[in-house]
């Protein structure tokens, strides 16, 4: 206070003929015990009479309202002294709590046993009024979001992530051989450090479905079921309804689904939390929440209740906020040098992306985290937490650039609190790191190729397309494929086919993986359907080159999957080693024939080429770390997992399907004597999993 006194015109300790410095210091002593009193006592009701106010509206007025605490501060100062500006009070209050969240936060980090006794100060506070907590172990479950095996086991060796080197016992940066399983073969290096560090954790991956984004793989993770999650966002004919996975009635709507179809609750039904996710698990603790957040806004609805939670403290609001900035100024930095460099390949980064980036790697990771460390103070059972940072950043600058791996090195930070937490707890806790898919790099579709997959397809159906598109290679080769199939070698101007009105396609992305549907025909079309409407669509989408393959039904064989040259492949015949399949790898025909047998598949899936040399391949949104469909690390995330818990899956056998792994985390939950929510028999279970 002082040294802002002397800075700040507006904000004055002293009375206008001047004091002593005694004066003057029992002034600001008086102000700042004043300020430290109602930050305490005011501010946590504030907030909750502000339960009703967005999230981000809170995050702006806590300036504001933490400038008034001062200027009530100042006016109840028995030493009668002290004004200040609103504006400067402003200022002055936030400088005030970011000093004492620095001071504070370097005395927890930097000195062990000040740490250790606020965290036992807070966990024996906690135990006075909780019900006293098992003794058996809980489970924390920390969902990376997008991070992939291979880019945890690079970083793991490029010391990136040194907190989860340790679990692995891999001081030379090198996972050992029993804790990671690798595509073609493990690694050998031993299983103890130079210094004699066992590991106390194992990396195993694990492979998802055709769907390989947070919607199916989470909603299989929490619940059990991705049953009828064709994509990202999908058109549901029967509903005339378009599903996006991260949208809130449309989350609502899914885990709706997944409990009827499973007949149960959820991962999370006794004792758990469900923090940043997009669905609950059934939890009775939620915060930040997406399937909950379409509810009308009430003080019952806590889907927002963490960040409230959060903001209480007025020093977390101030150190978040200008993490903020700083995260704002860092995506500026970056996305500039990116585009003086021509760096490629590169999509564009401006607008309200840098606000998106920041909310996603600082405020989202903060108030997370903050929230499970509640959970494992108050000793709950299973606690569910998705951090989603890494993800933003690799859609926008590659999953495997240097503003991705400074993301990973600040979540391994936010791991290592967790477990200096754990040791605190009521209760002792397993952590457990899982994501749920991975990314593949590369360039954009329309990048390559100077057209979006809904320009090739409205050029398949002979619909007209933009100028751009239609003047490139491929739409000039598209309206060439449709003209032969019509039957019309000579282009005339303005006669282009043109299908029935209403009977335009809807043409959806999610990352490389794309969907086409009719809306005016109610049924799923079949492959003699389609060319009988649009007789070159099939043809001009199997044969480019940026097309991998294409999913369709047919009335011969009940569904067939197309690539180049005319091969057509029935669903009964297709395997992994030959056909367009093979590049996708093992699990890529399962994962087709189980996508083929969902009730809203799209009349045509497409899946974007994909080049097993780099495993790059093209996404038809405008990302550069892309995931969605089959192709590259994208569908090969990874489950690592303490030791003293079972091997998650047995030797040589593969864990595939998000399902599997919930069957997995139910079986650890089960050992640990933790939550067991009547899903089907234990035996049939350990022998589903």
């Amino acid at each position: 206070m002082l040294v802002l006194a002397a800075l700040l015109p507006d904000f004055q300790l002293q009375s206008a003929d001047g004091d002593s410095a005694t004066r003057i210091a029992v002034t600001a002593a008086c102000g700042a015990g004043a300020f430290g009193v109602l930050s305490a006592v005011v501010w946590p009701l504030l907030v909750r009479a502000l339960l009703l106010v967005p999230a981000l509206v809170l995050g702006l007025l806590v300036f504001f309202l933490n400038g008034s605490l001062l200027l009530l501060a100042l006016r109840i100062n028995p030493s009668g002294r002290g004004a200040a500006a609103p504006e400067t009070a402003v200022i002055v209050a936030a400088v005030m709590s970011a000093v004492a969240s620095a001071t504070g936060a370097a005395l927890a980090v930097r000195d062990d046993e000040t740490y250790r006794r606020r965290l036992h100060r807070l966990a024996t506070r906690r135990r006075r009024s909780d019900p006293p907590c098992p003794t058996t172990p809980g489970l924390v479950f920390v969902q990376l979001d997008g991070v992939g095996h291979d880019v945890l086991t690079a970083a793991v060796r490029r010391g990136l992530m040194p907190t989860v080197a340790r679990w692995l016992a891999s001081g030379d940066g090198m996972p050992s051989t029993d804790d990671v399983r690798t595509a073609a073969d493990d690694m050998a290096v031993d299983d103890m450090t130079a210094d004699g560090t066992q590991p106390t954790h194992r990396l195993t991956p694990w492979r998802t479905d055709w769907s390989s984004q947070t919607g199916a793989s989470q909603l299989g993770i929490l619940h059990g079921s991705t049953f009828d999650v064709p994509a990202f966002r999908w058109y549901e004919k029967d509903r005339g309804e378009v599903m996006v996975s991260n949208r809130p009635t449309s989350a609502a709507e899914l885990q709706r689904r997944a409990i009827l179809h499973t007949g149960d609750g959820g991962l999370l039904t006794v004792d758990g939390a469900s923090r940043g996710n997009l669905f609950s698990g059934g939890a009775g603790e939620q915060a930040l929440v997406l399937s909950i957040a379409a509810r009308r806004r009430s003080p019952e609805n806590r889907s927002r209740a963490g960040y409230f939670a959060y903001f209480s403290d007025p020093a977390n609001a101030v150190r978040t906020a200008l993490s903020f900035v700083a995260e704002v100024a860092r995506e500026i930095g970056q996305s500039t040098r990116a585009r003086l460099r021509r760096q490629r390949p590169r999509v564009g980064r401006g607008g309200l992306y840098p606000l998106v980036r920041a909310f996603a790697t600082v405020v989202e990771r903060d108030v997370v985290v903050a929230a499970v460390l509640g959970d494992m103070l108050a000793g709950r059972t299973a606690v569910y937490a998705d951090l989603v940072a890494y993800d933003e950043v690799a859609h926008h600058s590659g999953p495997h650039s240097r503003d991705a791996e400074k993301v990973l090195q600040r979540l391994d930070r936010a791991l290592a609190l967790l477990q200096r937490v754990a040791e605190h707890a009521p209760r002792p806790y397993r952590i457990v790191v899982l994501s749920d898919h991975g990314q593949s790099p590369g360039e954009t579709f329309h990048a390559r190729y100077g057209l979006t997959l809904g320009d090739l397809v409205r050029a398949g159906c002979g619909l007209p397309v933009p100028r751009r598109a239609g003047s490139t290679h491929s739409g000039a080769e598209a309206r060439a494929a449709v003209r032969a199939a019509l039957r019309r070698p000579v282009e005339e101007k303005g006669g282009q086919h043109r299908p029935a009105p209403g009977s335009e396609p809807i043409v959806l992305a999610s990352g490389n993986l794309g969907l086409v549907s009719f809306p005016d025909v109610h049924h799923r079309m079949t492959k003699e359907e389609i060319d009988a409407r649009h007789p070159a669509l099939l043809t001009t989408l199997a044969n480019h080159p940026g097309i991998g393959f294409l999913l369709v039904r047919s009335e011969e064989h009940d569904g067939v999957v197309l690539g180049a040259h005319g091969a057509e492949i029935p669903l009964a015949r297709l395997d992994d080693v030959s056909g367009p399949l093979a590049r996708f790898g093992p699990g890529a025909a399962d994962a087709v024939r189980r996508t083929h047998s969902f009730p809203h598949t799209a009349d045509i899936m497409v899946n974007s080429a994909h080049d097993p040399a780099d495993g790059e391949v093209l996404a038809f949104e405008e990302q550069i770390g892309s995931h969605g469909g089959l192709g590259g690390a994208q569908s090969r995330p990874f489950l690592l997992s303490p030791l003293d818990l079972s091997a998650p899956a047995g030797d040589r056998e593969e864990l595939a399907g998000a399902e599997h792994v919930h069957r997995v985390l139910r079986r650890w939950l089960r050992e640990l004597n933790g939550p067991e929510v009547p899903l089907t028999d234990a035996a049939e279970e350990e022998r589903a999993a």
